[in-house]
């Protein structure tokens, strides 16, 4: 459910879009917590681990999902050894220990377990253990990250403005397409003819208006094809394992697809 990593000398790769980097070192300097919201694939979750790293953090990620707890996030008593035991949670040994917790796709969680993170995401910065009766002041090298897609939220799924209104907002959106080059460079080392084909087939998907598809293609989906295509697979038969069938479970709409892979290889 949580990873905590440690810090590391060598930041991972991250190939910078915008003021995004300024932005997340302002807010940590200034003990703001932050929301990072945009499509998946996009490298949300790259650039947390990146700037923990880059500021020498401990990360501890929370994947969020539908059955996740308040008890879950902040920790529970278990039995063992016939006695009880108080166990912390994730959130609750980021508050202790300092460092990033990052809470990924947090309109995925239970609606009452984002109410937990309030009193910590204003400026009294507490997290309030009720089962403990210990209230406890998060240190300075703290931080609370969330992300989001604005693409899934509906309804019954979606930031309360209690809880949004708390955050410093950071918006990702699909690079451009030098950009989005550079990163399969950066990230793959494939040739730069390669890169531009796929950041080609990736561009020329997004904008189709007549295919109906829930996501985009991502920028991690492009990653994936170009490693595949790096160790010797057929680019086309690569991109359509690592990219269209990603996209989609109807056949119909896959081979629509594979023809504007096919045309930009050639085929």
């Amino acid at each position: 459910m949580d990873t905590r990593v440690n810090p590391t000398t060598e930041p991972p790769f991250y190939q910078s879009t915008g003021n995004e980097i300024e932005l997340f070192e302002l807010a940590w300097k200034n003990r703001l917590p932050l929301i990072i919201k945009g499509p998946t694939g996009v490298g949300k979750t790259r650039f947390v681990a990146h700037m923990a790293a880059k500021l020498g953090l401990p990360l501890y990620t929370v994947a969020c999902h539908d059955d996740l707890t308040a008890a879950d996030l902040v920790g529970r008593h278990l039995i063992g050894d016939g006695q009880t035991v108080w166990c912390d949670g994730p959130l609750t040994r980021a508050v202790r220990e300092g460092g990033i917790c990052y809470l990924d796709e947090v309109v995925e969680a239970r609606k009452d377990t984002t109410v937990v993170i309030h009193p910590l995401a204003d400026d009294r910065r507490i997290l309030p253990i009720d089962r403990t009766g210990e209230i406890l002041q998060a240190p300075d090298n703290f931080m609370l990250v969330m992300s989001y897609n604005p693409g899934y939220q509906n309804f019954m799924k979606g930031l309360k403005p209690s809880t949004r209104q708390r955050f410093v907002t950071l918006r990702f959106d699909f690079p451009t397409a030098e950009a989005e080059e550079s990163i399969l460079l950066g990230e793959t080392g494939c040739e730069p003819m390669l890169a531009k084909q796929l950041v080609s087939i990736a561009r020329s998907l997004r904008a189709l208006k007549d295919v109906d598809l829930e996501e985009a293609a991502s920028t991690r989906l492009l990653v994936y094809a170009a490693r595949l295509i790096g160790v010797g697979m057929d680019p086309v038969e690569a991109c359509r394992a690592a990219l269209i069938e990603s996209l989609t479970d109807e056949a119909e709409v896959v081979e629509a697809l594979m023809e504007v892979v096919s045309a930009t290889f050639g085929r």
